[in-house]
C-alpha cells in the first residue's frame, strides 16, 4: 500500500498563506503526474492543480489560478501547494493524488491519494 502523507494544513485568516506538502516516502510516483484535490463539507472532490512528472507542465482550476502554485521536489520526494490570498471558499480538506499519466482533473484518473489535511480560512 502506497502512502502519501499530506501536511501543512491549518487555520488561517482570509488573505493569508499556507504551504501544503505531500510526502511520497517510497519514491513511487517520480515518473507520474501528481495533483491536489479538495473537498468541502457536503461537496464532491474538486480538482485544484496538477503537475507533470518532470515538473515542466502544470494545470490549475480557474478558482485558484494566480493564487496557488503547485511544485515538486523529486530529490525530497515531496509535492507542494503554495496557497496565497486565501479565501473562505478555499476551506476544505486537501488531498494529494498521484499516479496519473496526464494532467488529469478527475480523481479517478489517479491511482493513489493521501488521507488529507484540513485547511480552514476564517473571515
Amino acid at each position: 500500500q502506497v502512502q502519501l502523507v499530506e501536511s501543512g494544513g491549518g487555520l488561517v485568516q482570509a488573505g493569508g498563506s499556507l504551504r501544503l506538502s505531500c510526502a511520497d516516502p517510497e519514491r513511487t510516483f517520480k515518473s507520474y503526474t501528481m495533483g491536489w484535490f479538495r473537498q468541502a463539507p457536503g461537496k464532491e472532490h474538486e480538482f485544484v492543480a496538477a503537475i507533470s512528472w518532470s515538473g515542466g507542465n502544470t494545470y490549475y482550476a480557474d478558482s485558484v489560478k494566480g493564487r496557488f502554485t503547485i511544485s515538486r521536489d523529486d530529490a525530497k520526494n515531496t509535492l507542494y501547494l503554495q496557497m496565497n490570498s486565501l479565501k473562505s471558499e478555499d476551506t476544505a480538506v486537501y488531498y494529494c493524488a498521484a499516479g496519473s499519466r496526464t494532467l488529469a482533473t478527475q480523481l479517478r484518473e489517479y491511482s493513489d491519494w493521501g488521507q488529507g489535511t484540513q485547511v480552514t480560512v476564517s473571515t
